[in-house]
């Protein structure tokens, strides 16, 4: 095995006691030829997150480097991960994982780094991976860019919206953050704009293998903190539009027409969100609405005015066919 350390995996959580060994023995059971290292930070947990990360670290004190706060950063608007946890790194390539999510696949570092050792000019490279429902452990979907290993483009990344990819499935070199601010622009998603300055920077490469699984429902994740109110949701959409007019600016306006359909697909999305269907269907969203399939055409009206059947419904399909019984996942 190299001295050098070729992965640094990066671990932020806060509040994942439930969750956080999971995580942990995924990062320990990759079989790797090379050498990395595993950064956790903790943001003032009040669970027993950090006696766990604690009790990993006495037991794998060469691997395991824990960043302990004693105070939230998060709350006093401090930059976690560009802040505090990137100046600590020393891998040549970073790797992501959140507290609450976790790998289930033992070779999944070692393939994606035989991938980019063989291809430089590739910027990042992700993989497939389920969305499963924290609770129940019960599979929702499964996250997949295309059917079969692909070169991602640019513009099919900044249209995806971040929805082609798990955070928890991305590797890429840690040389293209020195001394780079990529787009944040106020927002809170930072894989979405991480992936597509990552996408400015040389190809991205998709594996199409599920390696990995992002919990959904989570208590206290983002996801449940800034989708609880349509308010927040408004924001969430507004930072997501600046976020969009900065690349286009950075890109000289190369991909123009991909960002102004982004930002079209988001305001209908938004639409939707907030129970405006006939303003969905009409006007200058008219082309989206019609565009869509019948069935998901139905399924939006399902939803706008019968939402206890949809649930309904979901609930049945996810236990029917998605029961994980005693699976790992």
């Amino acid at each position: 095995m190299s001295e050098q350390i070729i992965v640094s995996i990066v671990c932020i959580a806060y509040n994942h006691g439930k969750y956080i060994a999971d995580a942990i023995e995924g990062f320990l059971m990759q079989k790797t030829d090379f050498s990395l290292e595993i950064i956790i930070h903790d943001d003032a947990s009040t669970d027993d997150t950090a006696e766990i990360i604690m009790d990993y670290h006495e037991k794998h004190p060469d691997i395991i480097r824990p960043i302990i706060q004693k105070e939230n950063q998060h709350s006093q608007g401090a930059e976690i991960l560009s802040g505090i946890v990137f100046p600590e790194l020393r891998g040549k390539y970073i790797a992501f994982c959140e507290g609450d999510d976790y790998w289930i696949d033992p070779d999944k570092l070692q393939k994606q780094v035989e991938y980019m050792e063989a291809h430089p000019e590739c910027s990042v490279c992700f993989h497939g991976a389920y969305s499963v429902d924290s609770e129940s452990r019960t599979i929702v979907s499964e996250i997949r860019s295309s059917d079969g290993d692909s070169i991602i483009s640019p513009e099919e990344v900044i249209f995806a919206g971040g929805a082609a990819f798990a955070t928890n499935s991305l590797l890429f070199p840690r040389v293209l953050l020195e001394n780079v601010t990529y787009f944040n622009m106020g927002t809170e998603v930072r894989d979405y704009p991480l992936v597509i300055y990552l996408a400015l920077k040389g190809t991205v490469y998709y594996i199409d293998e599920i390696m990995s699984v992002y919990r959904v429902g989570v208590k206290g994740s983002w996801t449940n903190r800034k989708f609880s109110e349509i308010d927040k949701k408004i924001e969430h959409y507004r930072e997501i539009a600046d976020m969009l007019d900065e690349v286009n600016r950075y890109s000289n306006y190369k991909y123009d027409s991909t960002i102004q359909d982004r930002k079209k697909n988001n305001e209908w999305y938004l639409l939707l969100e907030q129970g405006k269907l006939k303003e969905a269907k009409s006007g200058e969203y008219r082309d989206i609405y019609m565009n869509l399939s019948f069935k998901n055409r139905v399924w939006i009206h399902l939803e706008r005015y019968t939402p206890w059947l949809i649930d309904a419904w979901t609930d049945y399909k996810r236990k029917r066919r998605w029961k994980l019984e005693n699976s790992k996942i």
